[in-house]
Order: C-alpha cells, then structure tokens, then sequence
C-alpha cells in the first residue's frame, strides 16, 4: 500500500508540474493567407485539441512535455498531420492549409499508432456513421454493409452481422467503447448487438489482425469509435427523430454533452420499433419486428499528464424470429419465436503521459443475458394471442434457452519512448470469460474461458517514401466446459478441458511511389481457438433442423493472408486497387454424416484446409471546377473453397456500385449545406456455393437521397430522405438466411431523418 501511495504522488507531482504548457498559433489559407475559422485542431494520443476563432487563431493549454501527433482537419482543405515537441511553457504552431476537393482524412484509432490513413502501413476503411446514415440504412450493421469488402449475414432486417471477404462470426472481432464484443456470437441468429446511437465512425480492417487483438481477429476487426465528448468548456445538446416508411420503424434519440475544466460528461437515449417488413411483392414478412431501447453514458477527466473517462452502455433488445410470409398484422411486439437480450458494456480507459512515451490501459465488462422463446404449444393461436403483449409472452412460458455471458476485458499498451525513426508498442490482453445456462435447452455448456496474450509492433519511418511495419505476438487460451447431462443419457455433455496457442507475426511496408502513387504489401498470421458449439454440440439445432455433434478434438484454425494495395490520388481523381490471398490451415466447418437422430439429420464438425481470395477497386472523380460534383465507383470480389474444391458457405456476390453524388456549401444564408446523390448497386450471380446453399441469382436496386443542414429560429438542423430499392425489386440476396424459405428481401423504402442541434 505505501508503495501505491508513492506512486500516485508521483503521477500528481508529474501532472501539476506539466500543467502550464500551452500551444498556440494561427492557421490560415496557404492561397490566401487568409484566416480559417472553425479548423479542428487536435493530438490523437491525448483526445486533446481545439477549434480556431474567427481569425484563425487557436490555443490549447496544459499539455504534457515530449513529442506528439498533432492533426488539423477542416472541409475543403487537405488534412494537415506533423509532429511537435512541446516543451515546458508557451509553444507556438503556425500553420497553412492548402485547398483540396479530396474529402477530409480521420485519425485511424484502431491501430496503435494513430495515424492519418496515407500514413499507415496497414489499409484501414473509414467511414462516418452520418455518411452511411444517409444512404437509409435501417440498422448500424446495415449501413456498414456499404462499406467496399463487408457484407452483411441478416434473418430479415433487426438481425445481422458483418463479413469481411467471405468471414464472420466468431473470425471476425467487433470492438466498441474500445473493448471486444463479446454476445455469444458464435450463432447464425445472434445479431450485432449494437445501436447507432452515440457510435461517431466505424473502422474496418480487412484481413488478419491476430497481431493487434488475438483470437478470433483472423478475418478482420470492425472497430466502431464512440462519439467524442463536448470541446473545452462548451455544452452541446442534439435530438433526432428518423420514419421508415416499409417499416413503419419510428427511430428517437436525444443526447448532451458537456466539457467543464477537467470534467466531461455525456448521457445519450435511443429507441428503435419496427414492424414487419414488406418485402418487393407487396407481403410482410411475418414476425421480422424488432424493437429495443438505449442508453450511452459517460464521464471524463483530463489533467495534463492523465486522462480517463468511463463509459456505459444498456441496450435492450426484443427481436422476432421470421420463419414465413403468414398473418399480416402492423404489431410491434414479436411474436414466438423472439429473442430478448440485455446487454450491459462497461469501460474505462486511462492514459498517463511520461516525457514521450504514454502507458494505455483499458479495462471491460460485457453482460450478455440472452434468452430464446420458441413456439412449442401455440400453434393454433388466433390473432388475439398475435398481439400479446411481452409481459405475457414471458409470464406463460418460460424461456427455452437462457444464456448469461459474463465477460471481463483488459487491455495494458505501453507506447516506448521514440528512438529516431521507430515508434514502438508493447503489450499485455486478455479476457476472463463466464458462460452460464439457466434455460431448459443448451447450445454451448457451462464453461469458463481464459485468454492472456503479449504484444510488440513497431513502425519504422525511413524517410519521406517507406514505411514499414512489424510485429509478434503470442496467445495462450484455457477453456474450461462443464458436464451437462447424465453420463450415458440423451443430450450428455462431457466437461471439457482444452488449451490452445499460437505464435502469429505482420509485417508490412509502404512506398510512397510517387506524389500521387501509393503501395502498400502487408503479410500477416492469424489464429482462431474453435468456439464452444464447434467443440461441445451434441443435440437438434432448432434454428437449422439438425442435429449437431462437435468435435473435441479440433485443432486451431490458423491462416496466412497477403494483401497488396496500390492508391493513385491527386486533387480531382482517387484510383485504388487491393487484392488478397488468404490460405486457412485447419478450417471449421459443418457437413452431414449421412445419418438420422431423433429424426433429424446428423451434421458433424470437421477441419480441411481452405483458400479465400478476391479484392476490391474503387474510382472517385469529383471534376475541376466542379468540385461539387462526386462520381464514385466500386466493385468487390470473393472467392473461396476448400481444398477439396467445394465451395466455402456465406461467400457474398461480385457486387458493382455506381454513384453520382453532389454537395453544396453555402456560408450565407438559412441553408448552409446541401446534398443529394443515386446510387445503382449491382449484385451478380452467386454461382459457387456450398453443398448446403443454392444458387443466387443476381440483381439491381437503385437508390437515391437528398439532405442538407439549415438554420432555422437560430438552431441548425440536418435533414435527410433517402429512398432504397427505389424500383421496389423482387430479390433475395444470397447472405440471407431466410432465402431457404424463398422469403424475399426488403422492397421499396422511404427514410426520412431530423436531427436538431440545440
């Protein structure tokens, strides 16, 4: 204890000590000379920056000594990044933007160097929630679906989760609140899990990222950034309100933030109701409502050495369960089957800043209490029992299966003093793990599941052209499942007691080919420890009519994957190309025995190495001098198959989108900015599938939107209508997990979105 008391008084002692260190200076129009007001001036490591008055000026007061990252960012202009030694007392920065029709670049926070994208050796995707808010999107992992190289795997529009180049589940690994997603995600109806509300931006890195985050990053990380608290002794208040049409879905939200001193705070609530969705002949697709509430809070404290702040986030969720087109009814309550999940995500994060060098330490729990109605007895219910009201769904039946997910998070990076022309970070992760049944049917036995891994990555900044990077990093995972059942009885479980490990590497580098060209080639491992269903299942799965029987015996899937990415840009035309090679040792999948249990076919868990492989390429001209105008192209491409040369399941469609965008800003005037654009999204024909899929044939949707801010009674407001499938098309699309069913995908719809700054 004494030794922890000397500690802290020599963090305080540190602190005040640094407390009146300043920055400050001018930023000004590198054509002109002129002022820029309203210029975001910021150092990503701290969270710490400012905003330029009227004529340019700026200052930011009690900042650490040593040498950090600063960025500043305004529309219209190219995104200035440097370094800057602050030493004790008054510093000073002048800086000239130059004028660019090249959309404005965001810091990348899920690496661990914080840089802007041009200067990262890893490809990362960037992408504003309010940019993909605008194209319609009914739910958050919806609109990342737009995202080049991500798709989405949906049963109906409330359930969903991500696939990046032909991976998911448990191969893909979503951070929030800066903390992995942990919701029992190993299953095909287990959604995302996550609302809209207060998420800033989503990050997306395609490939392995075992190096960064462990298990289960072999496919790639969706990383989404919670939104920023109020800047310097300001408080900001929005509230929102969004209508889908198709949906009758009713979304609202208000929230506020506040910056007093060393304090920040921020609270926000949202609630989302839809009914079931029409599809493109007309029909509601029985039981596809969803409803759910939220809540995001958050508490900060920013000294000059030390920084922390604690956020929470509730989000109940009550989800149908669609199964057929059969009774239409505009209910807003599901009917059985429904899932209702609670899901609680407690955080913190803490940074203390030494003389160039800073220790990062986040810490997590997730409580994911799911429970699972099903509709055993209520066949012959009439449209009266339809409308039934949730407390008496759960007060005549209890749930079939009740699972509670406790899950604790560390994270400790320690970013080492530069040393010329490296940047190094080490490190310590893990996650202690509960799995708790209390239903009458189990997927997944009790268990605990334990996970420690050890870090370094270190960039390496050459010169003004190359850039490399590279990493090791080992993980060791102890899973610990328990005896379910009677020994020798239908259903029984035998405990369970694995270890799993693995070494895993990226390297990486970036050339600078020319002032508009950029390469990159990154080389990575990654890893993934088979999941508790892959290992225990031993019963019918209600969800897939079969019968499941793991294999205790699996062994980690491990992969090797190359990409190589080459970028053109320069004021009026971006060009870009990537392509990969992913090899996976050992792959995970479900093929039938050939047998009948309990009537139902027999599926066992097997391993046999696969191959995935693809890319994308996107185009994006905005014309000199029509800077307002945004012609935009992409196209994405996965193939993958075992190496037997049958086909790997949930492998999207080639998909071709074609947009015309335009934007204009006006400073004078009640409308200050306006946009519109139509998009033609093309997916092709999914002709190589698995045993167990069908071919998808392809088709075209057309969607368009317009929106803008303005000002009115001196409060600015943003509104949007957009419309999707515009032409009310008949599809299916081949990720859909209700195609089985001929069960058609979303038709025709209208949102319209409000969100009034107060």
């Amino acid at each position: 204890m004494k030794n922890v008391i000397l500690s802290l008084l020599c963090i305080l002692t540190y602190i005040s000590v640094n407390s009146q260190n300043t920055l400050s200076g001018n930023i000004s129009n590198k054509e002109n000379q002129e002022g820029l007001e309203q210029v975001s001036i910021y150092f990503p490591q701290m969270e710490k920056g400012a905003v330029t008055d009227s004529t340019g000026e700026y200052k930011i007061e009690g900042l650490p000594t040593g040498t950090y990252k600063i960025v500043a960012s305004y529309i219209g202009f190219l995104t200035f990044s440097g370094n800057i030694t602050i030493e004790k007392g008054s510093n000073t920065l002048d800086i000239l933007l130059l004028p660019s029709a090249i959309e404005m670049e965001e810091v990348i926070v899920s690496t661990p160097f914080h840089k802007l994208q041009r200067e990262n050796v890893m490809k990362v995707e960037f992408a504003k929630l309010s940019s993909l808010k605008t194209q319609g999107a009914t739910t958050l992992v919806e609109g990342i679906g737009a995202i080049p190289g991500v798709d989405v795997v949906s049963t109906g529009v409330g359930i969903g989760k991500p696939i990046i180049r032909g991976l998911t589940s448990n191969r893909v690994l979503v951070y929030t609140q800066g903390i992995r997603l942990e919701n029992q995600q190993f299953g095909a109806e287990h959604g995302l899990g996550v609302n809209e509300a207060g998420i800033e931006s989503v990050e997306v890195i395609k490939g392995p990222a075992s190096l960064l985050y462990g298990s289960d990053a072999m496919g790639g990380v969706l990383y989404l950034n919670p939104e920023k608290f109020a800047a310097p002794n300001s408080t900001e208040g929005d509230i929102n309100f969004n209508y889908n049409g198709n949906t009758q879905g009713i979304s609202s939200g208000a929230g506020i933030r506040t910056s007093e001193g060393r304090l920040k705070y921020l609270l926000r609530l949202a609630t989302n109701n839809h009914v079931d969705y029409l599809g493109g002949d007309g029909n509601r697709v029985t039981n596809s409502r969803f409803n759910e509430k939220d809540l995001k809070a958050g508490l900060g404290y920013q000294a000059t050495s030390f920084k922390s702040d604690i956020r929470y986030n509730y989000n109940q969720s009550n989800l149908g369960i669609p199964e057929e087109v059969g009774l239409q009814t505009t209910s807003r309550t599901p009917d059985l089957p429904y899932q209702k999940l609670d899901n609680h995500i407690l955080s913190s994060n803490s940074k203390i800043f030494f003389n160039n060098s800073n220790l990062d330490i986040t810490l997590g729990y997730i409580g994911n209490n799911r429970k699972e109605y099903e509709d055993h007895h209520h066949h012959e219910e009439n449209e009266e029992d339809h409308e039934e009201d949730e407390e008496d769904h759960e007060a005549h039946e209890e749930a079939a299966l009740h699972m509670k997910l406790n899950t604790f998070n560390y994270n400790v990076l320690y970013h080492l003093p530069k040393s010329g022309k490296f940047e190094t970070v080490v490190g310590v992760q893990g996650i202690y793990q509960t799995n708790k049944n209390l239903g009458e049917e189990i997927l997944i036995p009790d268990a605990i599941t334990q996970d420690i891994g050890f870090l370094g990555t270190t960039h390496f900044h050459l010169d003004q052209n190359n850039d490399f990077q590279m990493g090791l990093r080992y993980d060791h995972r102890n899973i610990d499942g328990k005896a379910y059942g009677i020994g020798g009885e239908e259903g029984y479980i035998a405990p369970l007691k694995r270890n799993f490990n693995s070494f895993n590497g990226a390297i990486g580098y970036k050339n600078n080919i020319s002032e508009q060209f950029t390469g990159r080639i990154n080389v990575a491992t990654g890893f993934r420890a088979p999941n508790l269903a892959e290992l225990t299942s031993y019963g019918t799965h209600e969800g897939t009519n079969r019968f499941e029987i793991g294999n205790r015996d699996l062994k980690n899937e491990q992969n090797l994957q190359i990409d190589l990415a080459l970028e053109f840009q320069n004021e009026h035309y971006e060009f870009s190309i990537n392509g990969f090679h992913n090899s996976i040792k050992d792959y995970i999948y479900i093929a039938p025995s050939g047998t009948i249990m309990d009537e139902t076919p027999v599926f066992n868990y097997l391993q046999q190495d696969a191959i995935l492989y693809g890319g994308e390429i996107g185009f994006h001209l905005h014309p000199h001098p029509y800077h307002w105008l945004h012609i935009e192209s992409s196209y994405q491409t996965v193939f993958g198959e075992l190496q037997t040369g049958d086909g790997l399941p949930l492998i999207p469609a080639n998909k071709l989108t074609n947009t015309l965008r335009v934007e204009f800003n006006n400073t004078k005037g009640w409308w200050l900015r306006s946009n519109a654009f139509v998009s033609v999204n093309t997916s092709f024909k999914q002709g190589k599938v698995s045993t167990f899929e069908t071919v998808t044939p392809g088709y075209t949707l057309l969607n368009a939107g317009l929106g803008g801010d303005i000002q009115f009674l001196k409060k600015s407001m943003n509104i949007t209508i957009s419309a999707n499938n515009l032409l009310d098309k008949k599809y299916i699309a081949h990720l859909s997990r209700l195609k089985s069913d001929d069960i058609l995908n979303m038709g025709r719809s209208v949102f319209v979105g409000l969100n009034i700054l107060l």
